[in-house]
């Protein structure tokens, strides 16, 4: 199966990338701006594919005809081109719920919609219409994809949003959406798409919660549903790099030093220890959901941090002379090695109980971007 993801470099086409690739093993064609502008190079890149997942859209513009019709013209380039292949092609288009409204929207939605399954169908080919509500998540961008990226940022930044008009919106998480899109795969269907409703109000409220106890004293919130841990997530990601590494007080006299490792106000929990020889690393792998937390005692090391299907390297050194931690982010490829001379005591904590035949890691290089 070769898959082809429009809107590939945008925020849910990232998330379903790093999906496709964690739980299947594919590495997706990835399209974007620049494919969709040259009609002949979509058709190249198209050319050994025989899914697609359509998730490129316009959500804001400067005037909301180039809202409507921005949408359009994405799915008639994408229908053109398949035309052009001359066979069946399934395709899963990331429809909206708002495409049975009537505003600039989800009119274009709806009409996307129609015109690729007429495309679709001539070519003998599949087509899923999933409507899809409010998407949020790491790495979201503020003043686009969602108000949450908005208020996950601007809370992170130590800013106070504001909320005008509290209502209930329908939420869904950028992976349960991706689960979603990759499993209508290869399915004629027209489909809802379910989140969890939830007050506007209460997202910041949660956020301000977060920012409180981590944050300013990195202990770990109460995560205790999926829901705030989702939404957890999303805030660690607003803050990451900057917040770290933290080293917490430390409480020393005639017997030695004492601190805390981790605090935690809710939600499942482990913690272990390991000890680690000189020149030695561990990690190499990244998590979908999981909370994980590094917290150097004894001796020196060097953590290093890649967001998955991303280039750049964040590393950070940290010391057992003053024990301080770094909590991993979700979609992030992490390792800990040894750079001192003697050996590394390092304990680590995670909100997920360890069961083998179910662990959120998805094995990686931080040096390789092909899937282990």
């Amino acid at each position: 199966m070769t898959v082809a993801i429009t809107g590939g470099y945008g925020f849910l086409g990232w998330h379903t990338a790093c999906r496709l690739r964690a739980l299947h093993g594919d590495e997706p064609v990835r399209l974007g701006r620049e494919d969709f502008a040259d009609p002949e190079l979509l058709r190249r890149r198209l050319s050994g594919v025989n899914r697609v997942i359509h998730i490129a859209g316009v959500n804001r513009a400067e005037t909301d005809e180039a809202v409507e019709q921005g949408n359009v013209q994405l799915a008639r380039r994408l229908a053109n081109a398949l035309t052009a292949l001359d066979r069946p092609v399934d395709v899963v288009f990331a429809n909206s719920v708002q495409a049975d409204l009537d505003n600039p929207y989800g009119r274009g939605k709806r009409a996307s919609g129609d015109l690729l399954r007429e495309a679709v169908g001539d070519l003998g080919g599949r087509f899923a219409d999933l409507l899809l509500p409010n998407i949020f998540g790491e790495h979201g961008r503020p003043g686009y994809n969602s108000f949450v990226a908005t208020f996950a940022h601007e809370v992170a930044a130590g800013r106070a949003p504001v909320v005008s008009g509290d209502r209930s919106i329908e939420l869904l998480h950028a992976q349960d959406a991706a689960a979603a899109l990759i499993g209508a795969l290869g399915s004629d269907i027209r489909e809802i798409v379910s989140g969890e409703p939830i007050e506007i109000t209460r997202v910041l409220k949660f956020f301000r919660e977060f920012h409180a106890v981590y944050r300013d004293r990195g202990e770990v919130p109460n995560i205790s549903s999926p829901m705030r841990r989702n939404l957890f997530n999303t805030y660690r990601a607003a803050t990451f790099p900057a917040m770290w590494p933290i080293s917490p007080r430390v409480h020393a006299d005639n017997r030695g030093d004492l601190f805390e490792t981790v605090r935690s106000h809710g939600g499942p929990g482990m913690a272990f220890v390991s000890t680690t020889f000189p020149g030695q690393k561990r990690g190499e792998h990244y998590h979908l959901h999981k909370v994980e937390r590094f917290f150097v005692v004894k001796g020196e090391a060097e953590i290093e941090l890649r967001r998955l299907l991303h280039d750049d390297v964040v590393t950070f050194r940290l010391s057992g002379d003053e024990p301080s931690f770094v909590d991993m982010p979700t979609l992030w490829v992490h390792n800990i090695r040894n750079v001192g001379s003697t050996e590394l005591v390092t304990m680590f904590w995670a909100d997920q109980l360890l069961y083998p035949d179910s662990m959120d890691q998805y094995p990686e290089s931080i040096s390789q971007e092909a899937p282990a």
